[in-house]
């Protein structure tokens, strides 16, 4: 079962396309109580379209792991008038490329291939549901 670990919001830098004040969030997922995943996400309240750009973070976490033994997953979360909807995109439409921690951002078609991309994919299932400041800004109209 997982679980997420939830930091402080991170209200700050106002976004370089719309002027907004975006949003930052940095989460930790535990599967069974066990470091499991990462992300990061990120949306600005002024975007006309309400799209949520995050990074998922999988492979070993434990005390001993190293970076190498990680991959991340760049998507996009959007909702419509009954779903969400989660893309793949390209590594370089990634704000945290640069982060090391989280492993070798991986680009789309990577993704798709990768073994790991349905827990990717099912981390997205509990972003839209369980992380509220998410929840609520895809929700609003």
């Amino acid at each position: 079962m997982l679980s997420i670990e939830f930091e402080p919001v991170n209200l700050s830098e106002h976004c370089k396309f719309c002027g907004g004040l975006t949003t930052s969030l940095t989460r930790f997922v535990y599967n069974d109580g066990d470091a499991y995943a990462v992300y990061y996400a990120k949306f600005s309240n002024n975007h006309p379209e309400r799209v949520v750009v995050a990074t998922v973070s999988l492979g070993e976490w434990g005390e001993d792991s190293t970076p190498d033994q990680r991959v991340a997953f760049v998507l996009e979360l959007r909702s419509s008038e009954n779903e969400y909807q989660v893309g793949l995109i390209d590594a370089q439409f990634s704000p945290w490329q640069e982060a090391k921690t989280i492993g070798r951002t991986l680009n789309r078609n990577e993704a798709l291939a990768h073994p790991l991309v349905k827990e990717a994919f099912h981390v997205t299932d509990h972003m839209v549901t369980d992380d509220e400041p998410i929840r609520e800004y895809l929700n609003a109209q």
